[in-house]
C-alpha cells in the first residue's frame, strides 16, 4: 500500500496531523510512533498533575485548524489526545522507530526495523526532548548514574543540583524539595525561559528557604568524589552534591534529518518553508518543536499540522 500520508511521531503535532488528514478526507493515513503509546514526551518528562497551558513561554497562539486545545494538566491532556485517537479511521503503529525517510521515483519510503512503508507525503513530528542536551564538559564515567536529565532516579534525602532555568528545571527543582536539599543553578542573572507562573513559584520557594537559587552560576567542570560529584563553577565557587539533574533543553535529531536528505543550516537546524513547513525535500514536512531552538508549544504544533495539510491538499 502507498499511503496518502505517513506521520512520524505520535506527539501533539503528529496526532493533530492525523486528525486534519481525516477531516480533509485523506483516508490512507498511518501514524508511526517509536514508543509504546502516544505523547511519550508528556508521559515521560512531565510530572504528575503538571500544568499544561495553551499559552507557553508567552507564545499566545490562536488555533486555526480543526483540533482544539485547552489549559489543563498532564492527565487531562493525555486523556484528550487519547479520545482523539480512539477514532478507528486513524491507523497507528507503535513500538516502531523510523530510521530514515527516502524519496525514490516520487514516492517516499519510510524505513523501519519492522519493514518499509510507502507514502506520497510524510510529516515528521518527532520533537526534541527525546535527546536532551548535554553539557560541553566531560562527565566522569564512574558517576554517570547520578548524572540525570529528569528527577525519576532520585532516592530522597539527597543534596541535588538542578541545572537550567527553563520550565523543566524549575519544576524539577520545586518537585524535589519535599525530600531533598535542592540548589537550582542558572547561567544568567535572571530567569529568561521559565513562564511567569513557574518563575513566581520558584522565587517563592527560594524566599521560603525551601531551595536555593544560584544566579550567574556557570559550571566550568565536574569531577567524581567518593561516589558523589564535585562541581567547579567559573566564578571560583565549588561544592559537592549527591546528584546533578541537567534540564538544559533538547537537541534536534540531526542524524535523522541528514539520513533523510533534509538540508540543514550551519547551526544544524532544518531548513523549511516558514508558511508550509515543507523541507528541502518536496512532500516531506516538519511539525512541532523539532524546528525550534528552544521548543514550541502544543498549540503551535497543532497549527503546524493544519498549515501542512492545507498545502498538501492545495497540491492536489
Amino acid at each position: 500500500m502507498t499511503y496518502d500520508i505517513i506521520i512520524v511521531g505520535g506527539g501533539p503535532g503528529g496526532i493533530a496531523s492525523a486528525v486534519e488528514a481525516y477531516i480533509f478526507k485523506l483516508k490512507k493515513v498511518l501514524l508511526i510512533e517509536k514508543g509504546e503509546n502516544h505523547s511519550e514526551t508528556i508521559r515521560k518528562y512531565y510530572k504528575d498533575s503538571k500544568r499544561v497551558d495553551k499559552i507557553y513561554k508567552k507564545q499566545e497562539i490562536t488555533l486555526k485548524g480543526n483540533v482544539d486545545f485547552f489549559d489543563g494538566t498532564k492527565e487531562s491532556t493525555l486523556d484528550y489526545f487519547e479520545e482523539i485517537l480512539d477514532n478507528e479511521t486513524i491507523n497507528t503503529l507503535y513500538n516502531t522507530e523510523v530510521d530514515r525517510v527516502v524519496k525514490e521515483d516520487g514516492i517516499f519510503k519510510v524505513v523501519t526495523r519492522k519493514g518499509d512503508y510507502f507514502a506520497n507525503n510524510v510529516i515528521v513530528s518527532i520533537g526534541r526532548m527525546g535527546r536532551p542536551n548535554k553539557p560541553s564538559y566531560k562527565i566522569p564515567t564512574s558517576i554517570r548514574k547520578i548524572i540525570n536529565h529528569n528527577p525519576y532516579d532520585c532516592r530522597g534525602k539527597e543534596k541535588i543540583l538542578v541545572v537550567g532555568g527553563g520550565d523543566s528545571g524549575v519544576e524539577y527543582a520545586c518537585q524535589l524539595t519535599t525530600e531533598n536539599e535542592v540548589t537550582l543553578a542558572l547561567r544568567e542573572p535572571k530567569f529568561v525561559d521559565a513562564n511567569a507562573i513557574n518563575e513566581e513559584m520558584v522565587i517563592r520557594y527560594d524566599q521560603e528557604e525551601r531551595l536555593r537559587i544560584r544566579y550567574n552560576a556557570d559550571i566550568d567542570y565536574i569531577e567524581a568524589l567518593e561516589g558523589r560529584v564535585k562541581v567547579y563553577y567559573k566564578n571560583g565557587f565549588q561544592t559537592v552534591y549527591d546528584r546533578i539533574i541537567y534540564a538544559i533543553g533538547g537537541t534536534t535529531p540531526i542524524d535523522f534529518l541528514q539520513r533523510s536528505d533534509i538540508d540543514v543550516d550551519d547551526q544544524k537546524r532544518p531548513i523549511y518553508n516558514e508558511n508550509t513547513y515543507e523541507t528541502s525535500v518536496k512532500g516531506l514536512y516538519l511539525a512541532g518543536d523539532i524546528i525550534y531552538d528552544k521548543g514550541g508549544s502544543i498549540a503551535m504544533a497543532i497549527n503546524h499540522a493544519y498549515d501542512v495539510m492545507q498545502h498538501i491538499i492545495g497540491k492536489k
